[in-house]
C-alpha cells in the first residue's frame, strides 16, 4: 500500500479508503448494500491486513448503521485508523435537523462519537454546500469542534470551485482551522471537476478523496450495451452516465485490462490514482471478490499511450469559458498569433 499526506497536513491516508456506504440492514440502501456485522468484520480485518488505514462513513449511511457497525468492527486498532464521517443530510423532520448550522453541527458530531464508539474523529466533512446557514457559522462551529479535541481536521465534500475558495478566504481571515480535503465524484465517465474543483483543491493544497470511482459499477462494463438496466444501476442510477460515450470508455478499459491482465474496475481506478492532487479512492463493496479485485489495482501502471488513450476517450467537451486562450509554454505571442488566424 501507498500512503500521501491528507493536504497541506501531517496525516498519512492509504491511497485506497474503504468506503462504508455498504453496511448495515437499513431499508433504505437496500439496493446499495445492507452487509450485517459478520461481513462488515472480514471485509475491515482484510482492509488493514493490506494496509489500509483510511474509512469514510456518513451519519446518513443506514441511518446512522454504518457509524455504528464500522466503529464495532475497528474495536481495539481504533488508533491504527483514519475515521472520516459527514454531517449535513437529515434523520428527522425537525426543523433544525438539516444543514450546517452550529446548533445541527454539535448535535450530529456527539451522535457520530457514540455511535463510532471513539472519542474523536480523525476527519469531519460537510456533506454538502448548505445555502442556508452562514458559511461563518459553520465554519466557526468547526473551528470550536477541531479545539475541543473532537474533531482532528475538518473537511468538505460536494463544494463547487467557488465554494472551496470561499470557504478557504473566510478561514483565513477570521483565523479559523481551514478544510484540508475536498471529497468529490470523479470517474473516467464524471470529469467535470477538472474545470474548478481541482484547479482549486491544487492551488490551496488540499487533499482530494474520490468517490464513486467506478460510476456505481457502471466502468466495471458490467451495465454496459444490453446489460445498462440491470444490477445496481437498474435501481439506483446514479452518478449519471452519458451511455453512447461511457460504452466507449468501457471498450479501451477492456482492452488495456488485457494487456495488464486485470479487469476494467482495476484500470478505472489506476487511471485516478495516476491524476495529479488526486489523494485516495474511495472504494465501497457488498462482496469481498470486489474488494480484492479493488485493491489489486494500487499495483496497476499505466503507460503514457494508456492514459492518453483513456484521456482522449472520455474527455469531456470543454465549455467556453475554460478554453485555453493565452499562449502555451514555450509559445510565442508571435506564435499564437499565427495559430490564431490558421483556425
Amino acid at each position: 500500500m501507498e500512503y500521501l499526506p491528507l493536504g497541506d497536513t501531517g496525516l498519512y491516508v492509504s491511497r485506497l479508503c474503504l468506503g462504508t456506504m455498504t453496511f448495515g440492514k437499513n431499508t433504505t440502501y437496500k439496493a446499495i448494500g445492507s452487509l450485517e456485522m459478520n461481513e462488515v468484520q472480514e471485509i475491515v480485518d482484510r482492509a488493514f491486513d493490506v494496509g489500509i488505514n483510511f474509512f469514510d462513513t456518513a451519519n446518513l449511511y443506514a441511518m446512522g448503521e454504518s457509524e455504528t457497525l464500522l466503529g464495532k468492527a475497528i474495536g481495539k486498532r481504533r488508533e491504527e485508523a483514519v475515521i472520516a464521517t459527514k454531517l449535513y443530510n437529515p434523520f428527522t423532520n425537525d426543523m433544525n435537523s438539516l444543514g450546517t448550522s452550529r446548533k445541527a453541527i454539535m448535535r450530529e458530531v456527539e451522535s457520530s462519537l457514540k455511535r463510532l464508539g471513539t472519542d474523536y474523529i480523525d476527519l469531519y466533512q460537510v456533506h454538502s454546500w448548505d445555502s442556508t446557514t452562514p458559511l461563518e457559522e459553520t465554519l466557526s462551529a468547526l473551528d470550536d469542534l477541531v479545539k475541543s479535541g473532537k474533531v482532528r481536521y475538518i473537511g468538505l465534500s460536494n463544494f463547487s470551485g467557488w465554494q472551496i475558495a470561499k470557504a478557504h478566504g473566510i478561514s483565513e481571515a477570521k483565523g479559523f482551522h481551514k478544510f484540508v480535503s475536498s471529497q468529490s465524484y470523479y470517474s473516467l465517465v464524471g470529469r467535470e471537476i477538472e474545470y474548478e474543483v481541482l484547479p482549486a483543491v491544487r492551488n490551496l493544497n488540499m487533499g482530494v478523496m474520490v468517490w464513486s470511482p467506478l460510476a456505481s459499477g457502471f466502468l466495471s462494463g458490467k451495465y454496459t450495451g444490453e446489460n445498462v438496466e440491470q444490477g445496481r444501476r437498474s435501481h439506483f442510477s446514479f452518478p449519471p452516465v452519458d451511455l453512447e460515450q461511457g460504452d466507449k470508455i468501457v471498450e479501451v478499459l477492456k482492452d488495456i485490462a488485457s494487456t495488464h491482465k486485470a479487469t476494467p474496475a482495476q484500470i478505472a481506478i489506476a487511471w485516478l490514482l495516476h491524476q495529479k492532487g488526486i489523494t485516495s479512492i474511495i472504494t465501497g463493496v457488498r462482496r469481498m471478490d470486489q474488494f480484492e479485485d479493488n485493491i489489486a489495482s494500487i499495483k496497476i501502471k499505466l503507460s503514457r499511450e494508456e492514459l492518453t488513450q483513456l484521456n482522449t476517450v472520455s474527455q469531456p467537451g470543454t465549455p467556453f469559458m475554460y478554453m485555453d486562450f493565452g499562449l502555451q509554454r514555450g509559445q510565442t505571442l508571435q506564435d499564437r498569433v499565427t495559430q490564431l488566424k490558421s483556425t
